[in-house]
């Protein structure tokens, strides 16, 4: 009998809920920073590296990167350009993902565009009595509960730490409470390489063994480089294990503009991407081939409180300009959207939301994630992962562009159809009605007068009311 865990039941789907049209593949294309000025950044990511360098604070990195032909000068760590270049020719151009069961979800250089939500939230915001609180480990079982649901969520996260279990502890506690509550690809993260070594083992015992897991991986670890310029003990040994195990790894820093490197988008890309390719480059040596992915989470700062403005054109620019960056050099990558500023669900959260989601789903990144996050990256919500869901599907809409050929451009029903008007019934239209059009299951459009009633509920009462009927029905 097979070890790979049976998938949750799925909830009955409510009155509300329509049948999902098919994904579409992305054809739009944002470009952000165009191919030459790609190729200027990443000659200025090589000189950063060669010339100013990179601290380094394991010793078995440290041994790597000076046996293939870098410089060493008390921990500082010099890696000649053609050595970088060299070694990133390795990077897988794909990473696939799978299910517990083993069957594929997606890759990362798939056309359609794929969503996760966060991990690192410090509270929730609780759907049920719209407090502010600690989140919970019961909060991480809900959010993978939900997340199993919704079509538009590729990979999960627990959107929050449980402040009910030990720090020690509350890594791997999360990481199986999404493994017993959704089927779906995890990402996660850990305090140190033991506590994401016994998530790795987790996952191999749910799957017949740490073989089967390379093979077909279900998980991702992030990891990243401390700014300005240092990879710490705990950042290589993951990488590290990440490599000779053969399993996914994210490798990208938070970088904090006019704090922790340059104020300028430029600027802050190009060192975010020397912070990312000193660590893919011992990735690569370790093992060469081994999968690992990489993006700039550039956190913009609003200097006149000095605070995260996530919310912000610059964030999004930040994350897409890095991706096309990657692009270049042939790495996976992926950038934060779905995301805002504002403590609640209102009108400043869907004008962010809708804005940097339609931005990602024009992108070349592989994966877009953070959804689901309020308060600037502090505050996970349930309700709003479900709105994301909703505004995925419409940013997809977006990014899949217009569809031409014979079919779609119809000259047989104009010809047929003009002469007594009966475009609203010809085979044509109703075979398409469900699906050509975008229609959502919360946003609405019904007529004034509906919305006028006194007992018609506003967006956010059908959000929660969803949220719940969700979460209560599984």
């Amino acid at each position: 009998m097979s070890n790979r865990r049976a998938r949750a039941k799925s909830p009955k789907r409510s009155e509300k809920q329509r049948p999902v049209a098919e994904r579409k593949a992305r054809k739009n294309k944002l470009e952000v920073i165009a191919l030459d000025q790609a190729e200027r950044i990443i000659d200025a990511v090589l000189n950063v590296l060669s010339n100013v360098g990179v601290i380094v604070e394991d010793d078995e990195a440290i041994t790597l990167l000076t046996q293939s032909g870098c410089l060493n000068k008390d921990g500082r760590i010099f890696y000649p350009a053609d050595i970088v270049r060299r070694t990133i020719t390795t990077v897988p151009p794909e990473i696939s993902f799978y299910n517990q069961n083993g069957d594929k979800c997606f890759s990362t250089n798939d056309s359609i565009p794929r969503f996760g939500s966060a991990v690192n939230c410090v509270q929730v915001l609780d759907p049920r009595n719209d407090e502010y609180r600690p989140c919970l480990l019961s909060d991480i079982k809900d959010h993978g509960r939900l997340q199993d649901v919704w079509p538009y969520i590729d990979i999960v996260a627990s959107l929050g730490y449980p402040s009910d279990i030990s720090a020690e502890e509350e890594a791997l506690a999360s990481a199986r409470a999404l493994m017993d509550t959704t089927a779906k690809p995890i990402f996660f993260t850990g305090h140190d390489e033991h506590g994401v070594r016994a998530i790795w083992e987790d996952m191999g015992d749910r799957v017949g063994g740490m073989a089967n897991l390379a093979a077909k991986p279900f998980g991702l670890d992030l990891v990243g480089p401390v700014s300005p310029l240092k990879l710490g003990a705990e950042t290589c040994q993951r990488l590290l294990m990440g490599a000779r195990m053969h399993l996914p790894v994210v490798c990208y820093p938070a970088i904090f503009p006019g704090m922790a490197c340059p104020l300028t988008l430029a600027g802050s890309i190009t060192q975010a991407t020397a912070e990312s390719l000193a660590g893919i480059v011992i990735s690569q040596l370790a093992s060469p081939g081994a999968p690992v992915m990489s993006g700039a989470s550039v956190m913009p700062m609003d200097l006149r409180r000095a605070d995260m403005a996530i919310g912000s054109p610059e964030y999004i620019l930040a994350g897409l300009g890095a991706a096309d960056v990657f692009q270049v050099m042939g790495i996976p990558s992926w950038v934060g959207s779905g995301c805002t500023d504002a403590h609640d669900i209102g009108a400043q959260t869907f004008a962010e939301v809708s804005a940097n989601m339609h931005g990602t789903c024009l992108s070349g990144a592989a994966l877009t994630h953070n959804l689901g996050v309020l308060s600037s990256g502090r505050t996970g919500s349930m309700e709003m992962l479900v709105a994301c869901n909703e505004m995925a599907q419409m940013a997809s809409q977006f990014g899949a562009g217009i569809e031409v050929n014979a079919e779609s451009i119809a000259e047989d029903v104009i010809a047929r159809a003009y002469v007594d008007n009966s475009y609203l019934t010809d085979p044509h239209t109703l075979a398409r009605y469900e699906t050509e059009m975008w229609i959502p299951q919360l946003f609405q459009r019904e007529a004034l007068e509906i919305w006028q009633e006194p007992s018609h509920p506003d967006f956010r009462s059908r959000l929660k009311e969803h949220t719940l009927d969700l979460l209560e029905s599984y």
